[in-house]
């Protein structure tokens, strides 16, 4: 039997009294809800395909087990090897993100899939922590000025990975890592008018995406005027005035059978249904705990990269789940924008856990010296 008092010099014993156990217990509350709403919002979409009701909640299954596997590996790890790793693994994903613009399978007119015997995965959902890391450590090197180019190939890196989205098209992504980008560009000492610059060019980009890519112009006009395809926007309204305060039950709904992407993009929708605006809450809530307990860990680091590398990593997990809120609930418009561990979803469930093992990694009590 494993001891775990604070003496035991174990790996697992040094993890267990290092580890955020809030932060962990938080994530994997979530994953609870997850299975719970893909199991209440997916038998609809699985019998409109010829599958088995709890296809779609099998499969959920099946990946979540080596989901918790990669983010309880990497959160074993320690901060210079996880540098490493994000370094390493950008160096796969990148090739692949580029190679969707030769080789990507078209979905609802977005090319953003590799197909490999018959499994879907698309390589920006893994870019993104990825490149949060990276880009910390880059910055980090910025700052230390020990004549390494680190600005210029970070530059270059950004560049190329905003090119690759927007030729997919995929403006929310894009939005997202950008605003990650110059998020750490600013704590690492960018100036407020070099930010202002930023920030111009960002709105410039997204004007230009609005009278250049047809896809990003029709989602913009729907959300302003209300009008045209707005089907799903519209049921996952129904489904929340629908729950109410204490929702309809698990189970219950009757709305979700009507939204085509229930166990995926509209998994809040579900929620709002069966469980109310008060679970609804409790969801919200676990989100903002994760990432303001986050930044709590963060008060005393003095180290660079950990501070812009987990900041980077929060900011991606927060903004992700405010978008996909945001979306189902009309206030922002519809992005095809998973939310984190409550969605449908192989290659984002385990992109968000190789996310959330490196945060969990780098926000780990060190005691004495330790490389970063």
């Amino acid at each position: 039997m494993i001891s775990l008092a604070r003496s035991d010099k174990s790996v697992l014993g040094r993890w267990w009294w290092t580890i955020d156990r809030w932060t962990l217990l938080a994530v994997i509350a979530l994953m609870g809800f997850g299975i719970l709403l893909i199991q209440a919002g997916s038998p609809a979409i699985a019998s409109k395909h010829g599958l088995n009701n709890f296809y779609f909640v099998d499969r959920h299954l099946i990946m979540l087990i080596p989901a918790v596997a990669i983010m309880f590996g990497l959160s074993l790890l320690q901060p210079r090897t996880i540098r490493w790793l994000a370094v390493g693994l950008l160096a796969v994903f990148l090739p692949l993100l580029m190679a969707t613009l030769v080789f990507g399978i078209e979905i609802k007119g977005a090319v953003r899939w590799l197909a490999f015997k018959g499994m879907f995965v698309q390589p920006s959902e893994f870019v993104k922590p990825l490149f949060a890391v990276t880009s910390a450590w880059l910055f980090s090197r910025m700052c230390q000025k020990k004549g390494f180019p680190a600005l210029s190939v970070n530059v270059a890196l950004y560049l190329l990975i905003v090119f690759c989205l927007v030729s997919q098209p995929d403006i929310g992504m894009t939005a997202l890592v950008s605003i990650i980008w110059f998020g750490q560009f600013f704590l690492a000492g960018a100036s407020l008018g070099l930010v202002g610059i930023l920030a111009g060019a960002g709105i410039g980009g997204l004007v230009l995406a609005y009278y250049t890519l047809p896809h990003f112009t029709s989602r913009m006009d729907r959300f302003l005027s209300h009008s045209g395809d707005t089907y799903q926007v519209d049921r996952a309204l129904d489904a929340f005035m629908s729950g109410g305060l204490f929702g309809t039950g698990p189970g219950a709904g009757t709305i979700k059978l009507t939204i085509p992407d229930a166990h995926a993009d509209f998994v809040f929708a579900v929620a709002g249904e069966e469980l109310g605006l008060i679970w609804c809450l409790i969801i919200v809530s676990l989100f903002a705990f994760i990432v303001m307990r986050g930044f709590w860990r963060l008060q005393q680091e003095n180290n660079l990269f950990i501070v812009l590398a987990v900041s980077g990593l929060l900011a991606e997990f927060g903004l992700q789940a405010i978008i996909n809120m945001a979306s189902a609930m009309r206030l922002m418009p519809a992005k095809g924008m998973t939310l984190p561990f409550l969605s449908y979803g192989g290659s984002s469930l385990w992109a968000l856990a190789v996310g959330m093992g490196m945060l969990l990694a780098l926000t780990r009590k060190r005691y004495g010296l330790s490389e970063v």
